[in-house]
């Protein structure tokens, strides 16, 4: 019964009340010689970020909406933050690449060219590619450019826990710029919101999440590394590269699939991931991985809420990744009372080194800078 109002309450927690707000700044706690401010505060829904060359920042959303973000003082806050395009099918994706911006929706990818120079009436859409699946559950869509050029865009699986005859339900795949050259690159991916390319290896790592209704400590979500096109990661058969699904593992032993190199919580919901490439942060955080958790939905006890890093063990580079809190504080107690402030999604390294947060809980984007001497 304890459980059962529990649940019930995390529920309650996340009824929409028509208003958001950053979390409070003094409850968000980063390592020492770093400090975090609110960097934005009006872009409802923030999710998937990505930065042109003069920094300016574009911010999708599961809504309808894409955003534009600018710092143009260089003061370390926003002084522009407005909806840039309108009603699109949750925009959650965006990317750039010379000078265009994609945006991912359910079942197309777009392009607006030369998006910096049209920011105040921004051209009509291009369509790259409009025939992906139109299912809405986990339909929406981290996209990114990796190294060889490409544009990497999941598919995630349209159910909490199924086997699709469609190839690309549950997989990463890519294509060219303009769309040809489509590819799956990766199986058995239920739902990755965040990737990233290993800076020097130029591996794709991503986060996966794990399945529901498995309990309140099963499966564990995932952080995996994709050494060869065409890896299966074990989605419905096999979670978290040691647990066999009831419905769908008989026959397939998890050892046929690539475990993931982190097993995280379960339920945390890891989305957004960045290797750490710049130069402001002490020094012993290069190359480590920062990755957003979303945080548990239908947990009696709610898990996640945390923007985490992975430290990397440089005497022993086969060794898994430990796992350290990075952002805390946007899940708090007062008395009795357990606060939702914030749930993080992705996180992005912009030109000074600083890194970018966003919330979309609070409508917010939040930026961890190296705490300047005086």
């Amino acid at each position: 019964m304890k459980n059962f109002v529990s649940l019930i309450l995390v529920f309650i927690s996340f009824i929409p009340t028509g208003f958001s707000a950053p979390a409070p700044v003094s409850k968000l706690k980063v390592p020492a010689g770093l400090e975090i401010g609110v960097y934005a505060a009006k872009v409802s829904g923030a999710r998937s970020m990505t930065m042109a060359e003069d920094g300016t920042i574009f911010v999708g959303t599961r809504g309808s909406e894409v955003y534009v973000v600018r710092d143009t003082n260089g003061d370390g806050k926003a002084d522009e933050e407005r909806v840039l395009l309108k009603d699109l099918n949750s925009p959650n994706g965006v990317a750039y690449k010379d000078g265009d911006l994609y945006v991912a929706e359910i079942s197309r990818v777009l392009k607006y060219p030369k998006i910096l120079s049209q920011l105040s009436n921004p051209p009509q859409p291009i369509v790259v590619k409009g025939d992906f699946p139109d299912k809405s559950h986990h339909g929406w869509k981290f996209i990114a450019f990796g190294p060889d050029g490409k544009l990497y865009v999941p598919v995630g699986a349209p159910c909490n826990n199924c086997l699709e005859s469609d190839a690309r339900f549950a997989s990463i795949t890519r294509m060219n710029s303009d769309g040809s050259g489509f590819e799956i690159v990766a199986h058995g991916v239920r739902n990755t919101v965040g990737f990233d390319w290993h800076p020097k290896t130029k591996e794709l790592w991503f986060t996966d999440n794990g399945r529901d209704w498995m309990g309140e400590d099963l499966p564990a979500c995932e952080i995996n590394r994709l050494q060869k096109v065409g890896q299966h990661f074990g989605f419905p058969f096999c979670h978290a590269g040691d647990v066999t699904d009831p419905e769908f593992g008989k026959g397939r032993p998890c050892s046929e699939f690539v475990p993931p190199v982190v097993k995280l919580g379960a339920h945390v919901a890891p989305l957004g991931m960045r290797f750490y490439t710049g130069k402001s942060f002490p020094a012993e955080y290069e190359g480590q991985v920062f990755f957003a958790e979303h945080g548990s939905w239908n947990r009696s006890v709610r898990s996640g809420y945390v923007v985490n890093r992975l430290i990397f063990d440089t005497k022993q580079p086969n060794k898994a990744p430990r796992v350290e809190p990075f952002v805390t504080g946007f899940l708090y107690r007062e008395g009795l009372r357990e606060i939702v402030a914030g749930r993080p999604v992705d996180v992005l390294v912009i030109r000074d080194g600083s890194v970018l947060i966003s919330d979309d809980h609070g409508g917010a984007i939040y930026r961890v800078s190296a705490v300047q001497k005086k």
